[in-house]
C-alpha cells in the first residue's frame, strides 16, 4: 500500500487548500487561472518534459478538484470558466472518478526484469525452472525474452540474490474487480460497469492521475450564501485528527456549518437493525447475512457476485439514519457527509437524504484555508454521545461485535470478518456466493466486509496513516466511557 505520505497526495492537498482560500476571498474565478504556474514557476525544476507539460497537467489537476470530469476536456477552455460552472451546478454529477490523461504514466504491463544484482551464477536456479525457457545467460547477466515470457514469478521466486523484481501497473494491481485497463495508447481507462469505487487505484496510482471529483467549492458557496448547512462527520473522520471528542464539533461549527452530527449515533441505529434482521433471518432458515455498511461492497457484489445479494442486510448504512435525522431535525437544510470514502460519494448521489459528500482530504483543506486549528478549539458540549460499538464501525470488526452486542442470544453469531475487498478478498466473497448459490451452510452465518483493509480508517482519502488513526479512534471510542463516567478527557 502506498504510504499516505507521498508527493501525490501532498500536491491535491495544495490545490485544494488554494481554491478554498480563493473562494473564501470571494476571488475563485479571477484567481484560479494562476495556481497552475504558481505551483510551476518557471524557474522550478520541470517534473514532465518541461514545465509547460507540469503546468498542463495541473490544469487538469485543478479541473478535478473543481468538480469536473476530464473525461470531458476541452483544452480551449479557460480555468475560470470551469470555476462559474462549478459554483453555478445544482448536483454533483456522476461518475465520482476521473482519470487524468496527461498525468498518466503509461506505465507497461506488468513484467519481470532482471537488475545489475545478477551473478550470472553457476546454479542458474532462474533460467532452470523458467516453464517457458525464456532466460538465457549474457555478458555476464541474465536476460528475459520478453515474448516468451508468462509472468508466472518462478525466476524471481528462485534467484539467491533476489536480483529478479516485479515491475507492476499499480493501478492495474490494486483493482480487485478487474475495471482499468489500457487503450490504444497504454493510458489507463476505468470501465465504470464494473468500478466499484472502492479508491483502491486512486490511492495506489504514484502519479496521482486516478483522482475524485472534488464537492468542497460546493459546499462552501452554499455556506457563503447563508444557507443551512449540516455537517455530518464519520468515526473515522474523528480519527483523522489529534483532537479530543468535542473538539471537531467546534471546528466544524467555526467553518460555518450550522450544525453538525456524529454519524455512530447513526452506526448505532444501523447496529440495532442488523441484529433484529440478523435473528430474524436466522430464524426463518437462511444460513448468511452480510453486513451493509460499506457501499463499495454492496455495489461489489451486485456486480460481480450476484449469488451473494440475497444475503446483503436491508438495514441502511449509518449515513443514511444520520442524514434522515439531520432533514428531520431541519427539514430545510443541506445535509453533508464528511468521510474517507470515494464509494461513499456515490451512495450519496443516490440518497436523496445526502447533499453533499466531502473527503477527510477536502475537509482537512478547508480548515487550513479558515485557519482553524483543532486542537486549540474548545470542546464543544453535547447532550448524547453515540455508543462505543458505533464509534467503532471504523475499523474492521467493529461492525460484526456491534451487532453481536446487541442480540439477544449472541451464541447464535458466526462472524467472518473480510478484512479488504483486494483480489483475494473478492475471491472469499465469491465462495461465500457459491455456497449461498448452494444453500450450503457456511463457515459463518454474519460476514462483515470492509472495502479498505483495517475499515474505513485506512481509506483512500485519509489524511493520518491507519495506524495512527487506529489509536486516535481507540482514545475516540475510549473517551465514550469516559463520558458516562463523569471524567474529563486527558
Amino acid at each position: 500500500m502506498l504510504n499516505i505520505n507521498n508527493g501525490a497526495s501532498q500536491l491535491k492537498k495544495e490545490i485544494l487548500v488554494r481554491l478554498a482560500k480563493m473562494q473564501l476571498a470571494g476571488k475563485l474565478e479571477e484567481g484560479v487561472h494562476f495556481i497552475p504556474r504558481e505551483i510551476a514557476p518557471l524557474n522550478a525544476e520541470p517534473f514532465r518534459c518541461c514545465v509547460y507539460h507540469d503546468r498542463e497537467i495541473l490544469r487538469m489537476r485543478v479541473v478535478a478538484r473543481l468538480g469536473h470530469s476530464i473525461e470531458d476536456w476541452d483544452d480551449e477552455k479557460k480555468l475560470s470558466e470551469y470555476a462559474q460552472e462549478a459554483l453555478a451546478r445544482e448536483r454533483p454529477q456522476e461518475p465520482m472518478l476521473t482519470v487524468i490523461d496527461e498525468a498518466c504514466n503509461a506505465c507497461v504491463k506488468t513484467h519481470f526484469l532482471v537488475t545489475n544484482g545478477c551473478q550470472a551464477c553457476v546454479a542458474r536456479p532462474c533460467m532452470m525452472n523458467c516453464p517457458k525457457k525464456c532466460i538465457e545467460i549474457s555478458g555476464r547477466r541474465a536476460h528475459i525474452d520478453s515474448s516468451k515470457c508468462i509472468n508466472c514469478g518462478l525466476c524471481m521466486q528462485n534467484c539467491p540474490y533476489h536480483a529478479i523484481i516485479r515491475i507492476p501497473v499499480p493501478c492495474e494491481e490494486a483493482c480487485p474487480v478487474g475495471a482499468i485497463s489500457k487503450d490504444v495508447n497504454g493510458k489507463e481507462r476505468i470501465d465504470y460497469s464494473k468500478c466499484t469505487f472502492c479508491g483502491s487505484c486512486m490511492r495506489e496510482c504514484p502519479f496521482g492521475a486516478m483522482t475524485d471529483k472534488g464537492q468542497l467549492v460546493d459546499v462552501i458557496r452554499h455556506i457563503m450564501d447563508g444557507k443551512k448547512v449540516v455537517a455530518m462527520y464519520a468515526p473515522a473522520i474523528a480519527a483523522q485528527f489529534r483532537a479530543h471528542p468535542g473538539q471537531l464539533e467546534t471546528a466544524l461549527l467555526k467553518a460555518g456549518f450550522s450544525g453538525v452530527y456524529e454519524v455512530a449515533a447513526g452506526a448505532d441505529i444501523t447496529s440495532a437493525h442488523e441484529a433484529e434482521e440478523f435473528e430474524h433471518r436466522m430464524d426463518r432458515g437462511d444460513v448468511l447475512m452480510t453486513t451493509s455498511c460499506c457501499p463499495a461492497y454492496v455495489r461489489a457484489v451486485k456486480i460481480h457476485v450476484p449469488e451473494l445479494a440475497s444475503c446483503i442486510s436491508d438495514t441502511r448504512s449509518p449515513m443514511h439514519y444520520t442524514a434522515e435525522a439531520a432533514k428531520r431535525d431541519n427539514p430545510d437544510c443541506l445535509s453533508v457527509f464528511i468521510g474517507p470514502c470515494l464509494a461513499k460519494r456515490k451512495e450519496g448521489i443516490d440518497d436523496p437524504f445526502v447533499d453533499y459528500v466531502l473527503s477527510a482530504e477536502e475537509i482537512g483543506a478547508f480548515f487550513v484555508a479558515k485557519e482553524i486549528d483543532i486542537a486549540q478549539c474548545e470542546t464543544q458540549p453535547c447532550d448524547a454521545r453515540p455508543s462505543p460499538s458505533g464509534r467503532n464501525f471504523a475499523q474492521s470488526g467493529g461492525v460484526s461485535e456491534a451487532v453481536r452486542i446487541r442480540l439477544k442470544n449472541p451464541e447464535r453469531l458466526r462472524p467472518f470478518v473480510i478484512n479488504g475487498l483486494n483480489k483475494a478478498g473478492m475471491k472469499q466473497l465469491a465462495l461465500f456466493g457459491k455456497a449461498n448459490a448452494e444453500n450450503k451452510p457456511a463457515e459463518a452465518n454474519l460476514v462483515e466486509v470492509m472495502a479498505c483493509e483495517g475499515g474505513c480508517i485506512a481509506g483512500p482519502s485519509v489524511l493520518t496513516n491507519p495506524k495512527i488513526a487506529l489509536v486516535q479512534l481507540k482514545k475516540y471510542v475510549e473517551s465514550c466511557q469516559d463520558s458516562a463516567a463523569g471524567k474529563k478527557p486527558d
